[in-house]
Protein backbone atom coordinates (compact mmCIF):
# COMPACT_ATOMS: atom_id res chain seq x y z
CA UNK A 1 0.00 0.00 0.00
CA UNK A 2 1.20 3.24 -0.94
CA UNK A 3 1.78 5.72 2.53
CA UNK A 4 0.04 9.45 1.84
CA UNK A 5 0.57 10.66 5.46
CA UNK A 6 3.14 10.07 7.86
CA UNK A 7 3.25 12.02 11.37
CA UNK A 8 6.34 10.95 13.75
CA UNK A 9 6.66 11.65 17.20
CA UNK A 10 4.40 15.12 16.61
CA UNK A 11 3.74 17.33 19.64
CA UNK A 12 1.36 20.24 20.24
CA UNK A 13 1.75 22.60 23.65
CA UNK A 14 -0.25 25.38 23.86
CA UNK A 15 1.02 28.19 26.44
CA UNK A 16 -1.42 28.39 29.24
CA UNK A 17 -0.14 30.11 32.52
CA UNK A 18 3.11 30.68 34.86
CA UNK A 19 5.37 28.88 31.37
CA UNK A 20 2.81 26.37 32.04
CA UNK A 21 1.56 24.51 28.69
CA UNK A 22 -1.70 22.15 27.22
CA UNK A 23 -0.49 19.34 26.10
CA UNK A 24 -2.60 18.32 23.69
CA UNK A 25 -0.44 16.18 21.59
CA UNK A 26 2.03 14.95 23.41
CA UNK A 27 4.17 12.21 20.76
CA UNK A 28 2.01 10.67 18.15
CA UNK A 29 3.40 9.01 15.13
CA UNK A 30 0.91 6.96 12.47
CA UNK A 31 0.88 6.42 8.94
CA UNK A 32 -2.08 6.66 6.75
CA UNK A 33 -2.09 4.86 3.33
CA UNK A 34 -3.84 6.34 0.15
CA UNK A 35 -7.49 5.55 -0.04
CA UNK A 36 -7.47 4.72 3.65
CA UNK A 37 -10.61 5.64 6.14
CA UNK A 38 -8.28 6.15 9.10
CA UNK A 39 -10.82 6.42 11.92
CA UNK A 40 -9.54 9.11 15.18
CA UNK A 41 -11.01 7.89 18.53
CA UNK A 42 -11.39 9.08 21.75
CA UNK A 43 -13.34 11.27 24.96
CA UNK A 44 -13.04 15.09 24.62
CA UNK A 45 -10.13 16.43 25.29
CA UNK A 46 -7.94 13.90 24.17
CA UNK A 47 -6.15 15.50 21.09
CA UNK A 48 -8.35 14.12 18.33
CA UNK A 49 -9.37 17.29 16.58
CA UNK A 50 -5.83 19.12 17.72
CA UNK A 51 -4.02 16.46 15.52
CA UNK A 52 -5.91 16.69 12.98
CA UNK A 53 -5.91 20.62 12.34
CA UNK A 54 -2.04 20.55 12.92
CA UNK A 55 -1.44 17.47 10.31
CA UNK A 56 -3.18 20.39 8.05
CA UNK A 57 -0.97 22.73 9.03
CA UNK A 58 -3.84 24.56 10.43
CA UNK A 59 -2.28 25.13 13.34
CA UNK A 60 1.66 24.59 13.71
CA UNK A 61 3.17 22.01 15.71
CA UNK A 62 5.47 22.09 18.37
CA UNK A 63 8.07 19.42 17.51
CA UNK A 64 7.80 16.24 15.01
CA UNK A 65 7.73 15.77 11.22
CA UNK A 66 4.59 15.74 8.96
CA UNK A 67 5.12 13.86 5.67
CA UNK A 68 2.64 14.37 2.47
CA UNK A 69 3.10 12.45 -0.30
CA UNK A 70 6.84 11.61 0.44
CA UNK A 71 7.30 15.10 0.78
CA UNK A 72 7.75 16.54 4.77
CA UNK A 73 5.30 19.70 5.08
CA UNK A 74 6.28 20.77 8.35
CA UNK A 75 9.36 22.39 8.00
CA UNK A 76 7.52 24.78 4.70
CA UNK A 77 7.00 28.38 6.42
CA UNK A 78 3.96 28.42 4.50
CA UNK A 79 2.03 25.72 2.34
CA UNK A 80 1.78 27.04 -1.47
CA UNK A 81 -1.67 26.97 -2.79
CA UNK A 82 -1.63 23.78 -5.12
CA UNK A 83 -0.56 21.73 -1.47
CA UNK A 84 -3.11 23.42 0.03
CA UNK A 85 -5.76 22.22 -2.53
CA UNK A 86 -4.89 18.40 -1.86
CA UNK A 87 -5.71 18.62 1.87
CA UNK A 88 -9.21 19.62 2.96
CA UNK A 89 -11.12 19.52 5.99
CA UNK A 90 -14.78 19.11 6.97
CA UNK A 91 -15.81 20.71 10.69
CA UNK A 92 -18.17 19.48 12.90
CA UNK A 93 -20.74 22.09 13.40
CA UNK A 94 -22.28 22.76 10.12
CA UNK A 95 -24.45 25.93 11.70
CA UNK A 96 -20.81 27.75 12.42
CA UNK A 97 -18.54 26.60 9.42
CA UNK A 98 -20.89 27.99 6.55
CA UNK A 99 -21.26 32.13 6.31
CA UNK A 100 -24.58 32.90 7.32
CA UNK A 101 -24.89 35.87 4.90
CA UNK A 102 -22.91 33.96 1.89
CA UNK A 103 -25.41 32.33 -0.61
CA UNK A 104 -24.36 28.58 -1.31
CA UNK A 105 -23.44 28.84 -4.47
CA UNK A 106 -20.28 31.67 -3.05
CA UNK A 107 -19.74 29.38 -0.27
CA UNK A 108 -18.88 26.41 -2.30
CA UNK A 109 -16.86 28.31 -4.77
CA UNK A 110 -15.11 30.86 -3.06
CA UNK A 111 -12.27 27.93 -3.15
CA UNK A 112 -12.38 28.31 -7.00
CA UNK A 113 -12.03 32.30 -7.06
CA UNK A 114 -9.26 31.29 -4.60
CA UNK A 115 -7.29 29.17 -6.78
CA UNK A 116 -8.27 30.35 -9.93
CA UNK A 117 -9.43 27.30 -10.77
CA UNK A 118 -12.32 28.99 -13.37
CA UNK A 119 -12.03 31.17 -16.75
CA UNK A 120 -15.11 32.37 -15.95
CA UNK A 121 -18.61 32.66 -13.74
CA UNK A 122 -20.29 30.56 -15.70
CA UNK A 123 -17.63 27.89 -15.53
CA UNK A 124 -17.91 28.47 -11.96
CA UNK A 125 -21.66 27.84 -11.54
CA UNK A 126 -21.70 24.63 -14.12
CA UNK A 127 -19.16 23.28 -11.25
CA UNK A 128 -20.79 24.31 -8.87
CA UNK A 129 -24.21 22.46 -9.60
CA UNK A 130 -22.08 19.03 -10.48
CA UNK A 131 -20.91 19.18 -6.89
CA UNK A 132 -23.90 20.20 -5.31
CA UNK A 133 -25.86 16.92 -7.64
CA UNK A 134 -22.39 14.51 -6.15
CA UNK A 135 -23.64 15.38 -2.61
CA UNK A 136 -27.84 15.08 -3.02
CA UNK A 137 -28.71 17.99 -3.71
CA UNK A 138 -30.26 20.13 -6.56
CA UNK A 139 -29.40 23.42 -8.54
CA UNK A 140 -32.62 25.26 -6.63
CA UNK A 141 -30.16 25.39 -3.54
CA UNK A 142 -27.38 27.64 -5.26
CA UNK A 143 -29.18 31.22 -4.52
CA UNK A 144 -30.23 29.73 -1.08
CA UNK A 145 -28.51 31.22 1.99
CA UNK A 146 -27.70 28.60 5.03
CA UNK A 147 -30.46 29.24 7.38
CA UNK A 148 -32.44 28.02 5.11
CA UNK A 149 -31.30 24.82 4.90
CA UNK A 150 -31.40 21.33 7.20
CA UNK A 151 -28.62 20.22 9.41
CA UNK A 152 -27.61 17.55 7.33
CA UNK A 153 -28.08 19.79 3.68
CA UNK A 154 -25.88 22.26 5.66
CA UNK A 155 -23.16 19.27 5.63
CA UNK A 156 -23.50 18.44 2.39
CA UNK A 157 -22.96 22.17 1.22
CA UNK A 158 -19.72 21.81 3.74
CA UNK A 159 -18.35 18.58 2.00
CA UNK A 160 -19.17 19.97 -1.90
CA UNK A 161 -16.79 22.82 -0.33
CA UNK A 162 -14.29 20.44 1.08
CA UNK A 163 -14.19 18.07 -2.55
CA UNK A 164 -15.00 20.77 -5.11
CA UNK A 165 -10.85 21.62 -5.07
CA UNK A 166 -10.28 18.26 -6.10
CA UNK A 167 -8.58 16.83 -2.54
CA UNK A 168 -6.48 14.19 -2.02
CA UNK A 169 -6.91 13.99 1.30
CA UNK A 170 -9.73 15.03 3.65
CA UNK A 171 -9.85 15.49 7.96
CA UNK A 172 -13.81 14.85 8.51
CA UNK A 173 -13.76 16.47 12.57
CA UNK A 174 -17.04 14.57 13.97
CA UNK A 175 -18.67 15.51 10.50
CA UNK A 176 -21.94 13.63 11.51
CA UNK A 177 -21.99 14.61 15.47
CA UNK A 178 -24.71 16.98 15.60
CA UNK A 179 -27.19 15.41 12.77
CA UNK A 180 -30.11 13.34 13.34
CA UNK A 181 -28.88 9.64 13.12
CA UNK A 182 -30.87 8.67 9.91
CA UNK A 183 -28.96 11.58 8.02
CA UNK A 184 -26.13 10.09 10.30
CA UNK A 185 -26.16 7.60 7.85
CA UNK A 186 -27.31 9.53 4.73
CA UNK A 187 -23.80 11.52 5.23
CA UNK A 188 -21.86 8.12 5.93
CA UNK A 189 -22.98 6.42 2.41
CA UNK A 190 -22.42 9.28 0.89
CA UNK A 191 -18.97 9.81 2.11
CA UNK A 192 -18.04 6.29 1.55
CA UNK A 193 -19.51 6.39 -2.19
CA UNK A 194 -17.45 9.65 -3.02
CA UNK A 195 -14.23 7.89 -1.75
CA UNK A 196 -14.52 5.31 -4.10
CA UNK A 197 -15.56 8.25 -6.87
CA UNK A 198 -12.88 10.35 -6.44
CA UNK A 199 -10.18 8.06 -5.17
CA UNK A 200 -10.04 10.11 -1.51
CA UNK A 201 -8.45 9.34 1.76
CA UNK A 202 -9.94 10.22 5.34
CA UNK A 203 -9.54 10.86 8.83
CA UNK A 204 -12.64 11.02 10.47
CA UNK A 205 -12.66 11.72 13.74
CA UNK A 206 -15.39 10.90 16.00
CA UNK A 207 -15.87 9.82 20.08
CA UNK A 208 -18.42 7.41 18.63
CA UNK A 209 -17.41 4.07 18.53
CA UNK A 210 -20.15 2.59 16.55
CA UNK A 211 -19.97 4.96 13.52
CA UNK A 212 -16.36 4.16 13.54
CA UNK A 213 -16.72 0.62 13.47
CA UNK A 214 -19.07 0.77 10.45
CA UNK A 215 -16.98 3.32 8.32
CA UNK A 216 -13.51 3.18 9.08
CA UNK A 217 -10.37 0.58 7.74
CA UNK A 218 -7.99 1.42 10.53
CA UNK A 219 -8.14 3.11 14.11
CA UNK A 220 -6.30 5.01 16.47
CA UNK A 221 -7.27 5.05 20.05
CA UNK A 222 -6.37 8.05 21.86
CA UNK A 223 -5.88 9.32 25.22
CA UNK A 224 -4.71 12.54 26.61
CA UNK A 225 -2.87 13.62 23.78
CA UNK A 226 -1.21 9.91 23.27
CA UNK A 227 -2.71 6.71 21.17
CA UNK A 228 -2.87 4.00 23.04
CA UNK A 229 -3.92 1.26 20.76
CA UNK A 230 -3.22 1.14 17.02
CA UNK A 231 -4.49 -0.83 14.11
CA UNK A 232 -6.87 -2.56 11.31
CA UNK A 233 -10.35 -1.88 12.71
CA UNK A 234 -11.73 -5.48 12.47
CA UNK A 235 -8.78 -6.81 14.26
CA UNK A 236 -8.67 -3.87 16.82
CA UNK A 237 -12.57 -4.67 17.51
CA UNK A 238 -11.99 -8.35 17.85
CA UNK A 239 -9.34 -8.22 20.16
CA UNK A 240 -8.67 -4.90 21.97
CA UNK A 241 -5.57 -5.16 23.94
CA UNK A 242 -5.34 -1.52 25.93
CA UNK A 243 -7.45 -1.60 29.21
CA UNK A 244 -8.55 1.91 28.15
CA UNK A 245 -9.64 0.06 24.75
CA UNK A 246 -11.30 -2.79 26.81
CA UNK A 247 -13.50 -0.39 28.83
CA UNK A 248 -14.67 1.77 25.34
CA UNK A 249 -15.58 -0.97 23.84
CA UNK A 250 -17.17 -2.80 26.95
CA UNK A 251 -20.04 -0.35 26.88
CA UNK A 252 -20.93 -0.58 23.34
CA UNK A 253 -24.72 -1.41 22.77
CA UNK A 254 -24.97 -4.44 21.23
CA UNK A 255 -28.71 -6.18 20.67
CA UNK A 256 -26.88 -10.03 20.50
CA UNK A 257 -27.18 -10.74 24.21
CA UNK A 258 -24.32 -13.06 24.00
CA UNK A 259 -22.20 -10.50 22.27
CA UNK A 260 -22.42 -8.03 24.86
CA UNK A 261 -19.40 -8.21 27.65
CA UNK A 262 -19.43 -6.99 31.50
CA UNK A 263 -19.35 -2.86 31.40
CA UNK A 264 -15.90 -1.98 32.72
CA UNK A 265 -16.50 1.57 34.70
CA UNK A 266 -13.38 3.59 34.78
CA UNK A 267 -13.37 5.90 38.28
CA UNK A 268 -11.92 9.23 38.24
CA UNK A 269 -11.64 11.81 36.16
CA UNK A 270 -9.34 12.12 33.07
CA UNK A 271 -6.25 13.98 34.49
CA UNK A 272 -5.03 17.30 32.95
CA UNK A 273 -3.12 17.72 30.34
CA UNK A 274 -1.50 20.46 31.96
CA UNK A 275 0.01 18.58 34.12
CA UNK A 276 -0.34 14.75 32.89
CA UNK A 277 0.87 11.52 34.85
CA UNK A 278 4.18 10.23 34.63
CA UNK A 279 4.75 7.22 33.24
CA UNK A 280 1.49 5.64 31.46
CA UNK A 281 -0.69 8.52 30.70
CA UNK A 282 -3.92 6.20 31.50
CA UNK A 283 -2.15 4.27 34.52
CA UNK A 284 -4.63 6.56 37.31
CA UNK A 285 -7.58 5.06 35.77
CA UNK A 286 -6.19 1.47 34.92
CA UNK A 287 -7.37 -1.74 36.87
CA UNK A 288 -4.35 -3.39 35.13
CA UNK A 289 -1.61 -1.03 36.72
CA UNK A 290 1.37 -3.47 37.14
CA UNK A 291 3.14 -1.00 39.99
CA UNK A 292 5.90 1.57 39.27
CA UNK A 293 6.97 0.87 35.78
CA UNK A 294 3.56 2.18 34.84
CA UNK A 295 3.95 4.74 36.81
CA UNK A 296 7.44 6.11 35.75
CA UNK A 297 7.98 4.90 32.71
CA UNK A 298 5.74 6.03 29.01
CA UNK A 299 4.93 3.04 27.26
CA UNK A 300 5.97 2.89 23.60
CA UNK A 301 3.64 1.60 20.98
CA UNK A 302 5.15 -2.31 20.11
CA UNK A 303 3.34 -4.57 17.08
CA UNK A 304 1.95 -7.06 19.07
CA UNK A 305 -0.29 -8.63 16.44
CA UNK A 306 0.20 -7.82 12.36
CA UNK A 307 -1.20 -4.59 12.00
CA UNK A 308 -2.01 -4.08 15.84
CA UNK A 309 0.39 -2.04 17.81
CA UNK A 310 -0.57 -1.17 21.60
CA UNK A 311 1.23 1.09 24.32
CA UNK A 312 1.04 -0.58 27.34
CA UNK A 313 3.23 -2.85 30.05
CA UNK A 314 1.47 -5.27 30.17
CA UNK A 315 3.07 -6.84 26.66
CA UNK A 316 6.41 -5.89 27.43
Amino acid sequence: MEELIQLKDIKKYFPWKKQKYVKAVDGVSITVNRRDIFGLVGESGSGKTTLGRVLLRLIEPTSGSIFFNGKEISKIKKIDKNLRKKMQIVFQDPYSSLHPRKKIKDIIGSGLRTHHMVKNEDELIEKIERFLNLVGMGNEHLFRYPHELSGGQRQRVAIARALILNPEFVVLDEPTSSLDVSVQAEILNLLKKLREELNLTYIFITHDLFLTKIITEKIAIMYLGKIMEYGDTERVFKNPMHPYTRALFSVIPRLDAKMRSKKIILKGEIPSPVNPPLGCRFHTRCINKIGEICEKTSPSLKEIEENHFVACHLYD
